[in-house]
């Protein structure tokens, strides 16, 4: 018997054969926001809202490990209202607002997880929603095939493995831009690059697989690695215009100074991997607008541009370009066939999170019902001019990639 503390609102569409729940324990700290679902299970995962350090009555412990288990705790809360344990997280991300704190997530990340090994990604941002940190997770609701990945020949690190290995998926931790051999940052961006992209395919390798089976990639890099250097790096590692889905994103720091990490997904199967790219969208070298894995689609970060040939940002408020971020949202889920009502994760980046109120407006609107579970970050300082510049187009105030899950079949 479930715990009476477990909430389960079951959202099925009229003509749908699978379902998605939604997940909310009464345990979680009185400011969860109300536009965010705290879980979502779906297509066997559970997807984990953002939790910050609170306690159930709202107040701040008053270090940092105790922040760190905090936060853990609250992940906890949810994976437990949905009938699982901590042995079923398979992925967690980790925002820091200072990174110098990355040494005692590893040390509680110990504790926590010392019974299994999910894969883990740290980043440094500017600002979260509840300083000073923020955890978001993925779990699987069936620990059959589930078995953490190691590169042959390297130790064992406590708390988290290079990867794991679901039924169906492959989570990959942050894979990052520095010499294997000596732990050395290299000089060269381009070597930076290749390091963390060499690093990537050694752990997708080892459970199996071919970078070919990746669905979604996140490259994450600071503001020293060019992103064309990266991109020119990436886009040779992956077939041209079926290249995972991928947000990239630029972050304030990473751990141990490193300037460019890889996490991802992949589909163990790659007869159920399948990219959508809506008519509006040319073949791209570094990014697919969404690859299903099976049922599930994950969707590149999206942000207020208009496509075509003079694609761009012409908006010049921050609500003004998320009506547009949800039109580019809506042309990929339209493409595959699929609606709002089932995207059960959503990552967005704000260039101020001051003005997330603005972002809400619009988009509390397309997922008035039961809305998915959410991360809000804003991952670097803001921009210093919103000016347009001479072709009328403005700077990027947000972003917003997305998963969701095919509640009917594909005929």
């Amino acid at each position: 018997m479930k715990s009476l503390a477990t909430v389960l609102l079951l959202i099925c569409a009229s003509n749908a054969t699978a379902q998605i729940k939604a997940v909310s324990p009464k345990n979680l700290p009185s400011s969860a926001n109300n536009l965010n679902s705290p879980g979502i299970l779906a297509d066997g995962y559970l997807y984990i809202s953002g939790q910050g350090p609170r306690r159930t009555d709202g107040t701040l412990p008053p270090d940092t490990p105790a922040q760190i288990r905090q936060a853990l705790d609250n992940v906890k809360a949810v994976v437990e209202a949905a009938g699982l344990t901590l042995d079923h997280v398979v992925y967690l991300q980790v925002y820091l607002e200072d990174i110098r704190a990355s040494g005692q997530v590893d040390k509680v990340f110990a504790e926590y997880f010392s019974n299994s090994s999910p894969a883990r990604a740290i980043l440094g941002v500017a600002r979260v929603p509840e300083p000073p940190l923020e955890i978001t997770a993925v779990a699987v609701q069936d620990l059959t095939g589930l078995k953490p990945v190691y590169v042959p020949g390297e130790n064992f690190e406590k708390g988290y493995a290079p990867a794991v290995l679901t039924h169906d998926r492959l989570f990959v931790s942050a894979a990052q831009g520095k010499d294997p051999a000596t732990g050395k940052i290299p000089d060269d961006p381009g070597a930076q690059v290749n390091f963390a992209l060499d690093r990537l395919k050694s752990v997708v390798e080892s459970a199996g697989l071919k970078l070919a089976n990746m669905v979604f990639v996140n490259p994450y890099l600071t503001h020293e690695i060019p992103m064309h250097t990266m991109n020119v790096e990436y886009a040779r590692r992956f077939e041209f215009g079926n290249t995972p889905g991928r947000a990239t994103i630029q972050v304030s720091s990473l751990p141990g100074g490193v300037r460019i990490a890889y996490t991802g997904v992949a589909v163990r199967d790659l007869s159920r991997r399948h990219a959508i790219r809506p008519k509006n969208m040319p073949p791209s070298p570094t990014a697919s607008p969404c690859v299903f894995a099976g049922d599930t689609l994950y969707c590149s970060a999206k942000s207020g541009f208009i496509p075509g040939p003079y694609d761009g940002v012409y908006a010049a408020t921050t609500s003004s370009q998320t009506h547009q971020t949800m039109r580019n949202q809506l042309d990929n889920l339209e493409e595959a066939g699929m609606r709002f009502d089932q995207v059960v994760f959503t990552t967005v980046y704000l260039d101020d999170l001051s003005d997330a109120p603005q972002f809400e407006r619009v988009y509390r609107k397309y997922f008035a019902a039961i809305p998915p579970a959410r991360v809000n970050v804003q991952q670097i300082a803001p921009a210093s001019d919103r000016k347009p510049n001479e072709d009328e187009q403005y700077p990027d105030l947000e972003q917003m990639s997305l998963i969701a899950v095919r509640t009917q079949p594909k005929q």
